[in-house]
């Protein structure tokens, strides 16, 4: 007879090192503090050449001080320790795996793992956000600054969502009679289980968020992406921005970076981060979770561009969970996560609009091509991106607007009411009108059983 799988599971091949031995990973932090003198004076002088809403003589002397200051350290002591760190970091690379992994502390306990029948339902919380926390000097040309302060204080918004839901860990809000599908809320939800957060490129901002989410939620993912040389050639400075957070035990992940990459998106490396959660366990079967997290090219004008990498991610997601899964493996849901970059309003992103994702995937605020549901969250003058989406492909189904989850086994089907969600309507403008910042779309599950 086969033994119940153990509870939490071991992380598998995650390894809180992204390199496979510890020499290589101390030789890599000493790289790093080579290269951080260079890199700080190089983002001060960048801040300083950043526009400002009201330029006035004493800034603009003030600004021209600060860059001359920065411009002499940096000769006297950035470049001549940053040289041979920059050999030493593009060396390493090749030994790199392209993320992080911060394990949650040894007092950290998971949720009770679910395990039907005996709990019918369970509902599942999840967030995306694009943090734009950029290194400060290339922050200031958003009109943002001070990206480790406002780090803290998006772990601050977090903590908040981390604190267990009044309902409890398998409990969820049936819909008042009446209510609409979507409400809009002004607070980060109670009770989060995956936190999915986008432009997290500067790496100490990044350690500061990692900080409040490892013991508070659970284990990590950060420092995402493929650093140094790569095929093209191109020299990628930057990684993709991505970070994950559960409160589920991850079993593994994988990244893999868009090779097609042009303009201010060029020195990134964007791509999709897949993810592994156990959520349970079902007659002596894992019940697992799929999370795909991506953020796409951002120029407005090369929408064929982003068709190819949603071909990209569609082909990649499906890879990993087919390698991932276990035959007898109970899949309650998948979701994609991240910052897609276009609308579903605009007529410059017809292409993407129509892309084959929205075959395969169900966006829960989409009733078709530039087609809206009435609560859909409108915004008058800006575009709206697309930040996630849901999908159960095999055995359960998640649209988080609404947190819906089936489970199929046998004859029985096990599900969460429809919770109201997080996006509503622009009253003003009408149904479907205006652009949005659309919720996590996902697509309906084959009726398949599971296993």
């Amino acid at each position: 007879m086969q033994s119940p799988p153990d509870w939490p599971p071991e992380p598998g091949a995650l390894r809180p090192s992204p390199f496979p031995h510890p020499v290589l990973h101390a030789l890599h932090s000493l790289a790093r503090m080579l290269l951080f003198p260079a890199y700080w004076t190089l983002d001060q002088l960048l801040g300083c050449w950043a526009p400002v809403a009201h330029p006035s003589g004493l800034r603009w002397l003030s600004a021209a001080a600060r860059a001359g200051a920065a411009l002499l350290l940096l000769l006297l002591v950035g470049l001549p320790l940053a040289l041979p760190g920059l050999l030493l970091w593009l060396l390493l690379q090749a030994w790199r795996r392209p993320f992080c992994y911060q394990p949650p502390p040894q007092c950290w306990e998971p949720p009770v793992p679910w395990r039907p029948p005996a709990e019918p339902t369970r509902c599942f919380s999840f967030l995306s956000a694009n943090l734009c926390l950029l290194p400060d000097g290339l922050a200031r040309f958003s009109n943002l600054q001070h990206s480790q302060r406002r780090a803290d204080a998006v772990s601050s918004v977090l903590l908040t969502g981390l604190r267990p839901s009044r309902y409890g860990a398998t409990g969820c809000s049936p819909p008042q009679p009446g209510a609409p599908c979507g409400v809009l809320i002004a607070a980060v939800p109670a009770g989060l289980d995956f936190v999915c957060l986008q432009e997290v490129f500067d790496l100490r901002a990044a350690r500061r968020l990692v900080s409040c989410l490892a013991p508070n939620l659970g284990p990590v993912l950060y420092d995402v992406g493929t650093f140094g040389l790569q095929h093209g050639p191109h020299l990628k400075l930057l990684g993709s921005g991505l970070l994950l957070a559960s409160r589920y035990p991850l079993l593994g992940a994988v990244f893999r970076s868009f090779p097609n990459a042009r303009r201010e998106d060029a020195l990134a490396s964007k791509g999709l981060l897949s993810a592994q959660a156990q959520l349970g366990i079902l007659d002596g079967r894992r019940i697992v979770g799929f999370l795909h997290c991506t953020h796409l090219h951002a120029p407005s004008e090369d929408g064929p561009l982003r068709c190819k990498q949603l071909t990209l991610l569609l082909d990649w997601a499906e890879q990993f969970e087919a390698e991932s899964r276990q035959s007898d493996d109970a899949v309650a849901f998948s979701v994609l996560l991240g910052d897609l970059n276009f609308d579903n309003c605009s007529l410059d992103h017809a292409q993407e609009q129509e892309h084959q994702l929205f075959s395969r995937f169900q966006d829960p605020c989409r009733l078709g091509t530039r087609r809206e549901q009435p609560w859909a969250l409108g915004t008058a003058s800006g575009r709206g991106r697309t930040v996630g989406r849901l999908d159960g492909p095999h055995s359960g189904s998640c649209p988080c607007s609404r947190r819906y989850l089936s489970l199929r086994n046998d004859t029985e089907h096990f599900h969460a009411p429809p919770f109201c969600g997080l996006l509503p309507g622009d009253a003003a403008e009408g149904p479907g009108a205006g652009r949005r910042a659309p919720p996590l779309p996902g697509r309906p599950s084959p009726r398949r059983r599971p296993g």
